[in-house]
């Protein structure tokens, strides 16, 4: 359990307690009797929409990834705001609690509802965005990876015409377009096996290393022209 979230324990125990004991301390208006089902519906309320709270911050905080923790922030907000409707309605019904019993029951039953569908709503909104996330970083690896790899010839090269050669990739790789699919699947492939033989021939200082810089640009070239066919 994080840290973040025993603390968060903490603070719900806390009002939960305060929440009971003012709940059971506090005496009812005169003349009117307090444990009625009015107040028992009231009551039931508020402590279901406390546990649902709890369950929601246990979602938010022991996310395993930051960026799930990041989106699941509009969860909590809609979870936070149905909070403190639902103690104000509950703590209406508790304090009025001659009201008859069948109102209670109807309005906490719709707020309740509306309360579950938003969050269910949240939720779908949030696995979406989180499954389009993942796609769009898996599909821009090729040419950051690549990217990563020009860029690292240019410290390896040892002469200043080798590193000029390795700029020129590199640039032609850093402005390509980062989105990969299965169509460019035989010219990334090409791309590999060219830029591993033109990563050799830096390592060494071969004399074909504009020859092959050329011919990795042209692959570059063909795949960004195949990337825009593709739009």
């Amino acid at each position: 359990m994080k840290k973040s979230f025993k603390l968060y324990l903490i603070a719900w125990a806390v009002l939960f307690i305060l929440f009971n004991l003012l709940t059971f301390v506090v005496p009812s208006i005169p003349q009117n009797e307090k444990y009625t089902p009015s107040f028992w519906i009231g009551y039931t309320f508020i402590t279901v929409t406390l546990v649902g709270q709890l369950i929601c911050a246990s979602t938010v905080f022991n996310s395993k990834s930051a960026d799930k923790a990041f989106y699941n922030i509009s969860l909590v907000r809609i979870n936070l705001s149905a909070t403190i409707v639902s103690f104000v309605v509950g703590a209406f019904f508790m304090v009025v609690s001659f009201l008859p019993y069948w109102i209670g029951i109807i309005i906490c039953a719709v707020i309740l509802s509306l309360n579950i569908i938003s969050m269910i709503k949240a939720e779908a909104a949030i696995d979406l965005v989180t499954k389009t996330d993942k796609n769009i970083k898996a599909n821009t690896f090729f040419i950051k990876s690549l990217a990563v790899d020009t860029k690292s010839l240019i410290e390896r090269a040892e002469t200043d015409e080798i590193k000029n050669e390795c700029r020129k990739v590199y640039e032609a790789v850093r402005y390509s377009d980062p989105m990969s699919s299965e169509a460019l699947a035989s010219v990334e492939s090409q791309i590999t096996v060219k830029f591993n033989e033109f990563s050799e021939a830096v390592s060494i200082s071969g004399g074909n290393v504009p020859e092959l810089a050329k011919e990795l640009i042209v692959l570059v070239g063909d795949r960004n022209e195949k990337c825009k066919l593709m739009k």
